[in-house]
């Protein structure tokens, strides 16, 4: 089976990710808050930043781009009919599509991510404004928020904000119709979804291990879609215990991989304030066969009651000024790609510091990609990365990336 994941740190075989592109400069001063983006991103330098984040991966991964995929299944005349229908659904338009009926398939899935902007009229001319008639999607690149993959199962993201529910129509047409990403099916499918109240997305599913997945119910992520995966989980997968954390609503942890990922069997770095001392979330665990959540003391009880017992790494160290610069700056958002070598962006300076006494090595990206640094089998490595634009964008590392293939690092 292509499709498998159980962990979040199993050596990693197959990946899809999206080097953004001219789509990002549809995100203005004046569009910015309906993108959901907080600043401007410089397209070129966010590509060029993103390609070398791709070629580190490209040395443990096969990895599969959403544009190449995408083209290739739009070949089929029915997958195309039927993305271009539900497409429409979303942005309705007669004659935008009579445009895109016929195209060739490359151009229609440049204008599915790019976007398509209305033709001016006379008025529109003279007030020098512009608009799009087919939005673009610059939030693709963050693969992971739409597509996660749960044992041999599918999950598409039932998006918060409206401006993405495209995003969740491209990913379901990959996992429906690509052979590279054949699958036992779609168990929990978003893209039906169009409730502000009814949502759930991939920064907030956590495989721990195949059989406890940690959530985030988050401003992204709601009870309602939570308690529907937690029982389509417990009815088709191996999961037997859901461990939930009760986000903060504001913006510095729209999800859980803002505030918390996993980087090794027993290791975790984390924003100390949301899960140590007074400030602390409040955890719930739901186990296989019950009906009702019990409130854990901290999420390390909740880790501990399933035999996960996990050490903290803090993001930003010791004090708090840097806790929140770094948290800020994804500086707890890693991916790794076998048990304890992950990828960073190298701006977290106080957090990698922090992942140094606990024997991470670090690596920078360009000695890793001469060969200059080779990272040994038995060894705990951070490769950094630049990632100065792309991290103004408000994700990182495990945002971009969406497992399709892991190895079980317990098997």
């Amino acid at each position: 089976m292509p499709v498998h994941v159980s962990s979040e740190i199993g050596r990693l075989r197959t990946v899809l990710v999206h080097t953004p592109g001219p789509e990002l400069l549809a995100v203005t001063p004046t569009t910015r808050e309906d993108y959901l983006y907080d600043d401007i991103i410089d397209h070129e330098e966010a590509r060029r930043e993103h390609r070398r984040f791709v070629a580190i991966v490209e040395r443990f991964a096969n990895v599969h781009t959403v544009k190449g995929l995408l083209t290739e299944v739009l070949a089929n005349r029915e997958v195309r009919d039927l993305l271009v229908r539900e497409t429409m659904d979303i942005v309705p338009s007669e004659p935008l599509a009579r445009e895109i009926a016929d195209l060739p398939a490359e151009s229609l899935v440049q204008m599915l991510i790019e976007g398509r902007e209305e033709e001016a009229g006379p008025l529109a001319k003279a007030l020098n404004e512009h608009g799009y008639v087919l939005p673009a999607l610059p939030n693709l690149f963050f693969t992971r928020d739409v597509a996660m993959i749960l044992e041999d199962h599918v999950l598409i993201g039932s998006m918060r904000y409206g401006i993405r529910w495209s995003e969740e129509l491209i990913m379901k047409a990959l996992f429906l119709s690509h052979p590279a990403l054949a699958n036992q099916g779609i168990l929990y499918d978003g893209s039906i979804e169009r409730r502000t109240n009814y949502t759930l997305e991939g920064g907030d599913v956590h495989p721990l291990r195949r059989d406890t997945v940690m959530i985030g119910f988050s401003e992204r992520s709601s009870p309602a879609a939570i308690d529907t995966l937690t029982e389509l989980l417990f009815a088709k997968t191996s999961v037997t215990d859901v461990i939930v954390v009760v986000m903060p609503k504001e913006n510095t942890a729209i999800h859980l991989d803002m505030i918390f990922t996993q980087v090794d069997r027993e290791l975790c770095v984390l924003f100390p304030p949301h899960f140590i001392g007074p400030e602390r979330l409040r955890i719930l665990h739901r186990r296989k066969g019950q009906h009702h959540v019990q409130e854990m003391p901290n999420v390390f009880a909740a880790l501990q009651s399933v035999g996960l017992a996990m050490e903290p790494i803090f993001c930003g160290g010791e004090r708090r000024i840097n806790q929140e610069r770094e948290q800020w700056a994804s500086g707890c958002n890693f991916v790794a790609v076998r048990p304890g070598v992950v990828l960073s962006y190298q701006r977290p300076e106080a957090t990698l510091r922090e992942m140094q006494k606990m024997g991470f090595r670090l690596v920078h990206a360009v000695n890793f990609l001469t060969g200059d640094d080779r990272i040994s089998e038995d060894e705990r490595a951070v490769i950094v990365f630049e990632g100065a634009e792309l991290v103004r964008a408000g994700g990182g590392p495990r945002c971009m990336t969406c497992p399709v293939l892991r190895d079980d690092p317990w098997a």
